[in-house]
Formats: C-alpha cells, sequence, structure tokens
C-alpha cells in the first residue's frame, strides 16, 4: 500500500469500512477494464465491428474506436 493510502488509513481511523469499500471499488474499476480490453480485442479478432461491440457496451461506435483503435 502506498504512504498516502497509509495516511488515509490514519487519518480515517474509524472509517476503515469506507476506506475498504473505496478501496475495493477502484480495484474493481481496474478489473473490469481489463476485461472490457480482452472482451475487445476478443470480439474484433471474430470480426465484430466498432458498431456492435458499442451497442452491446452501450456506447457509440466512436466511443469504441477511440478508446481501442490501437486493439484492430
Amino acid at each position: 500500500m502506498s504512504a498516502y493510502a497509509d495516511t488515509m488509513r490514519t487519518a480515517t481511523d474509524g472509517d476503515d469500512g469506507v476506506f475498504g469499500e473505496l478501496a475495493a471499488i477502484a480495484e474493481t474499476k481496474r478489473e473490469l477494464a481489463r476485461r472490457e480490453e480482452v472482451a475487445v480485442r476478443r470480439a474484433r479478432h471474430l470480426g465484430l465491428s466498432w458498431a456492435e461491440i458499442g451497442t452491446l457496451l452501450g456506447v457509440t461506435r466512436q466511443t469504441m474506436h477511440r478508446k481501442y483503435r490501437k486493439v484492430g
């Protein structure tokens, strides 16, 4: 854990539940981003268009292309 996180933990001694919850949310977001990137790469490899992938993820094809253009 970083020095900043240690400081925050000490400063919020009675709020470990909130600190832990926020840390868990941050980790979940990182894991979800990794899963999304792998899924997008697989979808492109299978021939899905940016529009199809965007529809499945609830965003526009432009958003998908901008975010993952290096994927393929």
